[in-house]
């Protein structure tokens, strides 16, 4: 049987007018130090995004999410955010910001099975 692990994971929103502060839950970031995991997952619907967002271009927001699953998967491409360690980088990926994409705060759990858990967050919180 597998120990527990400590992980964290924060949603990431899209929040189409910042000034209103409203927001749908587009992906989830989770990790844990111990077991040197880290995964970001994105779903962007594009009808609902067409509904919502009609000042904002899909493809841009795509890119956006693209550079920072590039990030959190460490590509080397991407920059010297991507080098840092997966605490560092998880830290950066979820830092406060008032852009359209934002993460939630971070949230604490155990886990025996981080993809298990990453895949239930997932469908629970974003899709």
């Amino acid at each position: 049987m597998q120990e527990d692990k400590l992980y964290h994971y924060a949603v990431i929103r899209l929040v189409p007018k910042v000034e209103r502060e409203e927001f749908f839950n587009i992906g989830l970031i989770l990790f844990s130090k111990e077991a040197k995991y880290i995964k970001l997952k994105y779903h962007l619907c594009p009808d609902k995004f067409e509904l919502m967002c009609a000042d904002i271009e899909y493809d841009e927001v795509i890119d956006n999410l693209e550079t920072a699953r590039n990030i959190t998967e460490g590509n080397i491409n991407y920059g010297p955010i991507a080098t840092m360690d997966i605490p560092e980088r998880f830290r950066w990926l979820t830092a406060v910001r008032s852009t359209i994409i934002q993460t939630s705060p971070t949230h604490a759990g155990k886990t025996d099975n981080l993809n298990k858990t990453f895949d239930r967050l997932f469908k629970e919180l974003v899709i």
